[in-house]
């Protein structure tokens, strides 16, 4: 049985539509990640979820039940259902144990269990204007977690944050799954982000959902070069260097083009097993290397663990496997 229900919803603004009729639906305890470029309409989605937007169309249900939005409660959002923005902040010059103490709903045992899973027994001492941006991110998180919900939706939780702060609160954020169970929301512009974490991603744009799948469906069978290009790099490969690669003459792509990711390439020790190319450009990036190529006149990138080579050698390529996409 779903948790969530999002059953044809949309919503205009400025006489734009900035959500067309969405439908998803959401069991407990699932992930789900939705992304998308600028503008495609993810934020408005949450907040309609999260009650602080009214649908123009369309329903959501929360354990069966309506979620109503601010047009019919009067304080918006719903009690079992944490969002955080963004754009979140806290009340500026308080003691963030007496800010958290405001909202606590748990026992003090289990208030300080969730501020142990959010990494912030050692502020509580402090003031909220004594903190730096991924210590506050990490406070505005306990206080949605202490008000006991049973979703939580995470608006790009990792935007504006250094390296080091980036990687404490993706461990938090796996630490509260596992820990509290809940079924989780997120967006991310980061590929990487999302597809180590998601059960399920959507895809959108303009306000539609043109995709949706596993995190590998996704990543190597985009229905188009934007969802493509929003789970990383990847080659366009034309018939005729495909046909090559493959040592498959009878390739026909219809007017369309082979997407293959840069580590689907594999570099053959022997000539007789690979295509031939010219390596243009090597970049590395600590653990693993990008080199770019000229194959059949044609520029492609790979990706590899370990680089012997130098500008100008000649390498052959092959395919890992046979998962490719057309597009």
């Amino acid at each position: 049985m779903a948790l969530l229900a999002v059953n044809n919803i949309s919503k205009a603004e400025r006489g734009k539509l900035v959500v067309n009729d969405i439908t998803f639906s959401q069991t407990a305890s699932q992930k789900i990640a939705i992304a998308g470029a600028t503008g495609s309409g993810k934020t408005t989605l949450l907040k309609m979820i999260a009650g602080f937007i009214q649908p123009d169309t369309g329903e959501i249900l929360f354990d069966n039940k309506k979620i109503l939005g601010p047009y019919e409660q009067l304080i918006p959002g719903h009690p079992k259902i944490a969002y955080l923005s963004q754009h979140f902040e806290l009340l500026n010059n308080y003691k963030v144990d007496v800010l958290l103490e405001r909202s606590n709903q748990l026992s003090n045992s289990a208030a300080s269990d969730i501020f142990a899973i959010c990494k912030i027994e050692h502020l509580l001492k402090r003031k909220t204007n004594e903190l730096s941006g991924g210590e506050k991110q990490r406070i505005a998180l306990a206080l949605q977690l202490i008000k006991t919900p049973h979703l939580l939706i995470l608006d790009e939780p990792f935007s504006n944050l250094d390296a080091v702060h980036k990687n404490i609160i993706k461990v938090v954020i796996q630490d509260v799954y596992e820990s509290l169970k809940l079924s989780c929301i997120m967006v991310s512009h980061d590929a990487q982000d999302v597809l180590s974490w998601a059960d399920n991603i959507i895809i959108m744009q303009d306000g539609n959902i043109i995709q949706q799948g596993s995190p590998k469906e996704i990543y190597y069978q985009p229905i188009n070069e934007y969802c493509a290009g929003l789970m990383g790099a990847y080659n366009l490969v034309n018939a005729n260097t495909l046909s090559s690669i493959t040592n498959n003459k009878d390739v026909k792509l219809t007017g369309k083009k082979a997407l293959v990711r840069p580590e689907q390439f594999v570099i053959e020790t022997n000539a007789y097993k690979g295509f031939k190319a010219t390596i243009k450009n090597i970049l590395f990036w600590g653990s693993y290397y990008t080199i770019d190529v000229i194959a059949n006149q044609q520029q492609l990138s790979i990706k590899t663990n370990h680089c012997n080579y130098s500008v100008g050698d000649t390498i052959y390529l092959s395919l890992s496997n046979n998962n490719i996409c057309y597009v």
